[in-house]
């Protein structure tokens, strides 16, 4: 059976993808009720971070060990991947001593070429043009509060970054309609958009992108490795802070989310942030636990 990677959202099928959302609902709630299993025993996850994180190392390390495996952190300062180790090689050596490998960096590129050259599942815990895992939360928080996205209209207020091109992945398989709102000259890439065709569309007020939206999300104007462009950005967006007046436009039952960290009188007000009547934000970010080991669970399965 072939080595199946998590680069994308696209990586899995519709059904594969909803499977998971409902694993990890079911997870969700054997870990409440204090039942214990270690599916993952003698199993070893490689975690390569390029790019900082609270969330992701958090999130796998402790689902590892929730689930009997274990986890290593692997840093390019600590690594031969700092020092210029070509990624196929390190990807031939690593792998042949861990079970899955998880990846966070910036090129996109470092992920294929990896997986290209990995014996085992590699996981894309974020690079510059996606991040997939949260996705996954994302969709699992969405189902536990309100049901099925399948057929609701879901608002993207901001940068057409690497979150927002995992929703618009997302708007393919759970066939939502996903509306962008962001400033000229910060859309999302042109091919990203061109392959969701009409499912998903471009506006330039918030205003009119959110009227009507069963969820509406947002991240930081500026991600990690654009901080010099921060200022520049927080021009650029002016008019695009997700707050209760922009979320009137909404439907009345509307959800927001954030994949954090957040920025508070930015990209969203605090009081928004912290209404727990229409902010579903701390279940999301907790959902990453439970998503992801989910997928692990998946990945070693259909690779065995």
């Amino acid at each position: 059976m072939a080595v199946r990677h998590f680069l994308t959202l696209l990586d899995l099928s519709k059904d594969e993808l909803r499977g998971i959302v409902e694993r990890a609902i079911e997870l969700k709630a054997l870990r409440n009720q204090g039942v214990a299993s270690e599916p993952f025993r003698n199993k070893v996850l490689g975690m390569i971070f390029e790019k900082s994180s609270t969330r992701t190392r958090v999130s796998f390390e402790a689902g590892m060990a929730q689930m009997g495996g274990s986890a290593l952190f692997l840093s390019p300062r600590d690594t031969q991947l700092g020092r210029g180790e070509p990624i196929e090689d390190s990807a031939r050596v690593i792998s042949r001593m861990v079970d899955m490998v998880m990846i966070r960096t910036f090129g996109h590129n470092v992920l294929e070429r990896f997986a290209e050259y990995s014996k085992v599942p590699v996981i894309n815990a974020l690079s510059d043009s996606y991040h997939p895992c949260q996705l996954l939360a994302d969709l699992q928080t969405y189902v536990e509060h309100r049901g099925s996205p399948e057929g609701k209209v879901v608002t993207w207020v901001g940068d057409g970054n690497n979150m927002c091109h995992s929703y618009i992945n997302a708007a393919r398989l759970y066939d939502f309609e996903l509306r962008i709102a962001c400033p000229e000259g910060y859309d999302p890439d042109e091919s990203i958009l061109a392959a969701a065709g009409d499912r998903v569309s471009i506006f330039r007020k918030p205003e009119d992108a959110v009227r009507g939206s069963d969820w509406v999300a947002t991240d930081v104007w500026a991600s990690m490795g654009q901080e010099t462009e921060q200022q520049i950005r927080i021009k650029a967006f002016e008019g695009f802070l997700v707050d209760h007046e922009l979320m009137s436009h909404a439907n009345s039952d509307a959800v927001f989310m954030h994949c954090l960290p957040a920025h508070r009188g930015e990209e969203v007000s605090g009081e928004l942030l912290e209404d727990d009547k229409i902010s579903v934000v701390w279940d999301e970010a907790e959902n990453r636990l439970h998503a992801q080991k989910a997928l692990m669970e998946f990945l070693l399965d259909s690779s065995n």
